[in-house]
């Protein structure tokens, strides 16, 4: 018997379509289930963002994109309306003022935890490279916690790297401040 290997598996990636109500649904478990995570902060998404974020992403954030990835079920390969949903990747046009160009930024990375180890994340940010370059995007940006090693070795894999227009400046760090209360 031929051992089943993760490019084997029965995964399809594509956009989310965020008026399906299926996606749509299927986009917010996956988020919240990432927030529960440690990794996105160990809190469920509060009942408003629950309710209104696929809404807000398709209704005020024109340039933000979806791409989700879907473990197929026996009989239903290829159908749009099949599968279970385990990975997403939310992502959101800006502008490069040095290149004068689009760049994507990829702005949550989510793997349901039992699927973790099957290199879907490797699927879905080949798609969303995809989707950059018919964009025209200069490049694709990210961030990741220092203590997220596996997510550090996953994006490595895909030719991510730490950003430095100098080295005697150092590689560029994330910082943030909160406005809400």
């Amino acid at each position: 018997m031929t051992p089943v290997t993760d490019s084997m598996l029965p995964i399809s990636v594509r956009m989310v379509d965020y008026a399906n109500p299926r996606e749509a649904a299927a986009l917010v478990d996956l988020m919240d289930g990432y927030a529960r995570d440690v990794a996105g902060g160990g809190k469920p998404l509060e009942a408003e963002v629950k309710q209104g974020l696929v809404q807000a992403l398709r209704q005020r954030q024109p340039q933000a994109f979806s791409v989700m990835a879907w473990m197929e079920e026996e009989g239903q390969h290829s159908s749009l309306n099949a599968g279970v949903a385990v990975g997403l990747v939310n992502c959101f046009e800006g502008f490069s003022t040095f290149a004068c160009k689009p760049l994507v930024n990829v702005h949550d990375v989510v793997v349901a935890p039992v699927w973790r180890g099957h290199r879907i994340a490797q699927r879905m940010l080949q798609k969303v490279e995809t989707l950059a370059r018919e964009r025209g995007a200069c490049k694709l940006t990210l961030e990741v916690l220092s203590g997220n090693r596996a997510a550090i070795q996953a994006y490595e894999r895909e030719g991510f790297a730490a950003y430095v227009l100098a080295p005697q400046m150092g590689s560029a760090q994330f910082f943030q401040k909160l406005l809400l209360d």
